[in-house]
């Protein structure tokens, strides 16, 4: 009888295998970034998170297995497709890794200062900022601001009133009070601390003049709910 989780992965199975592959870099990519901020932070929600895309890591590898075992008809098929195979094998690997890596939260902090030598000596760190009322960038998505492009950084988690969002997608909105997690390099950061202070105006595209409602505006009449609603 087949395992309930082997059904679970089977929602990947109707994912292409392009997508499946661009599935597993992204997560990868922000499962290594969560695993250091849990330590630097000694977040067990972070290490959480950690175990749950570790999980989702070992659905789209079997999903990508599956792809490829329906896919091969001849020895020259199977031959072409088993890169497809070590590439989600390295990726799951990475994945692994991080898992092991939020096991040191069980160590007390002192048996774990090389943790912060380690972070402190890599070319993009990771580091925290929070986002104040006089900030301009309040009220637009992380899409809009294009914050990555403009100034090196990824966010990769924010917390709002609601909680954390780990990973969060372009439509997420920027509000006053939200504390965000970035990797990025160190004059990225100066840049962004910049604008999420209020201390330099984003430089925003020009907005049409048939736009009803900016983006300021919007977020002025959703506060102005939210503190009617308090």
């Amino acid at each position: 009888m087949a395992d309930s989780d082997d059904y679970a992965s089977l929602d990947h199975v109707e994912m292409t295998v392009r997508e499946l592959l661009t599935e597993m870099k992204d997560t990868s990519e922000v499962i290594v970034d969560l695993a250091y901020a849990a330590l630097m932070y000694n977040s067990e929600d972070m290490a959480e998170k950690v175990n749950e895309l570790e999980k989702e890591m070992d659905d789209l590898k079997f999903a990508i297995r599956f792809k490829v075992l329906m896919s091969s008809r001849t020895k020259e098929d199977a031959k072409q497709l088993s890169g497809l195979l070590q590439v989600a094998s390295a990726a799951d690997k990475i994945s692994d890794s991080a898992a092991d890596i939020v096991d040191l939260l069980d160590l007390p902090l002192e048996r774990r200062p090389f943790v912060s030598a380690m972070l402190y000596e890599s070319d993009e760190k990771i580091r925290t900022t929070r986002i104040r009322p006089e900030s301009s960038i309040i009220g637009y998505t992380i899409g809009k601001l294009g914050i990555e492009a403009s100034t090196g950084c990824r966010i990769i988690a924010l917390k709002n009133r609601q909680g954390w969002i780990y990973d969060p997608e372009d439509d997420v909105k920027i509000r006053a009070g939200d504390d965000i997690i970035v990797r990025g390099t160190e004059d990225g950061y100066k840049q962004l601390v910049e604008y999420a202070t209020g201390r330099k105006p984003w430089e925003f595209p020009e907005i049409s003049e048939d736009d009803e409602v900016t983006p300021q505006e919007e977020a002025a009449s959703i506060n102005d709910a939210e503190e009617e609603d308090g």
